[in-house]
């Protein structure tokens, strides 16, 4: 498996991020599922301050900012056109704030947050150790810490059909498509971060497009591309991407156009 390089990663968000908002339908659906789950729980356990981890352009934040209308909100994101482009649904908003940074080295102090949530981010870190340890630090005791990631059967029919085209053409060593964490992988990750009454589960969720260019095209704009390090570019040679549109359409092809799986895992843990 091929490292990601986070850089790129930014690099990639940042120039599309205009593109972001319009684009998205599967993480616009993760952000409402979350904000319906937040909403069964007011009342309970009002907290002070919210910290959104890979905010974007701030659709978490919107939709809770009436669910909490006392908390200090606070979206952090490592790319600041995400940021940029989310000012005008922010701006003037009292109790609310933007930051840049990196989620696996929070610029908070400890015990900095009463709840800590983030969706659709952390698929794009090479381990979630480092990143559920940095949230546990800046969790008051007691916080909670509420997450939805893509796991590990997204985009399954994409990759199959691209390893298909890699193996006809002999290039099979050049598979460098992303991986996403398992169920398993994000429930020991939380186990070792130490939080307690954990949960973890998954669902899937479908998008269709007109063709497999029009998926590719929706993911260059959203600046979700391969972000792995080293190796040549293969997703980018015409004859496999030619090749990987054809056996796409023929074998996942019909009425319903051209459908793309997302897995989300869906986690909740408590900082003892």
């Amino acid at each position: 498996m091929q490292a990601i390089d986070k850089s790129r990663v930014r690099k990639s968000f940042d120039r599309q991020a205009v593109f972001y908002d319009e684009t998205v339908d599967v993480q616009k659906r993760v952000v409402e599922q979350l904000a319906a789950q937040l909403h069964e729980t007011v009342g309970s356990n009002m907290p002070g301050r919210v910290l959104d981890v890979g905010a974007g352009t701030g659709m978490l934040i919107r939709q809770i900012r009436t669910l909490y209308p006392g908390a200090l909100l606070v979206g952090l994101d490592q790319a600041a056109g995400m940021g940029s482009c989310g000012i005008a649904g922010s701006q003037g908003r009292v109790g609310v704030a933007r930051v840049t940074g990196d989620g696996e080295s929070l610029p908070f102090a400890d015990s900095s947050f009463d709840l800590v949530l983030s969706t659709s981010t952390f698929q794009w870190l090479n381990s979630l150790d480092m990143a559920f340890l940095e949230i546990g630090r800046v969790l008051a005791p007691g916080g909670s810490f509420r997450f939805a990631l893509f796991g590990g059967q997204t985009m399954w029919e994409l990759k199959h059909c691209y390893r298909k085209a890699l193996a006809e053409t002999g290039r099979l060593e050049e598979d460098r498509s992303h991986r996403f964490f398992s169920v398993d992988e994000v429930a020991d990750a939380l186990c070792r971060a130490a939080f307690g009454e954990s949960r973890i589960h998954s669902t899937l969720e479908t998008e269709y497009y007109d063709s497999v260019q029009a998926l590719l095209m929706a993911l260059r704009r959203i600046g979700a591309g391969n972000a792995s390090t080293g190796g040549r570019r293969g997703l980018q040679s015409r004859k496999v991407m030619r090749r990987m549109s054809e056996i796409y359409q023929e074998e996942f092809g019909g009425e319903r156009r051209i459908p793309v799986t997302y897995e989300v895992i869906w986690g909740a843990g408590r900082k003892a």
